[in-house]
């Protein structure tokens, strides 16, 4: 296979993480903001009722439970648009955020903490630059090596 060839597949898969996790985002948002939905119908429908005690108390768990989930859609909102800054198409000598890391321990895509995804039967971990991990991989190059938690991680290639 000539390395041409290799390189575009390579890209391609960067484009579908990228892609992968931004679907994950939207996912998340929409489900979200259906929550906020339900729970606004929920507030309507609970202040037409008259229970008294019992009635302040679901309408201020409601209200605690609102606040929560605005809070939750706030920080994912934050996350998307960093995600949404990134260029799949970007490819740095050095790790970045926005690159694709193959490491000795697998594969990390520096952009927002996410966690674990197959893509293309390949496990990927959404890394934030921030994390631990990140922190230590940020500038480097291929060949090199890091070490966290005990655990060593060889920069086998960075796309």
């Amino acid at each position: 296979m000539n390395d041409y060839f290799y390189d575009r597949c390579y890209v391609k898969l960067k484009q579908k993480i990228y892609n992968h996790f931004l679907q994950a985002i939207n996912a998340r948002q929409e489900m979200l903001q259906q929550v906020l939905n339900d729970l606004k119908e929920s507030g309507a429908n609970e202040t037409k009722s008259t229970a008294g005690d019992k009635h302040e108390t679901a309408l201020a768990m409601l209200q605690i439970e609102q606040a929560n989930t605005r809070g939750q859609l706030q920080e994912l909102l934050l996350q998307k648009a960093a995600l949404e800054k990134l260029d799949p198409a970007l490819a740095a000598p050095v790790i970045v955020n926005g690159s694709l890391i193959k490491t000795s321990r697998g594969y990390f895509y520096m952009s927002v903490a996410m966690g674990k995804a197959a893509v293309e039967g390949i496990v990927v971990i959404a890394l934030s630059p921030q994390s631990p991990l990140g922190q230590k991989l940020l500038g480097l190059k291929k060949g090199a090596m890091v070490r966290v938690n005990d655990i060593e991680y060889t920069i086998e290639s960075i796309e």
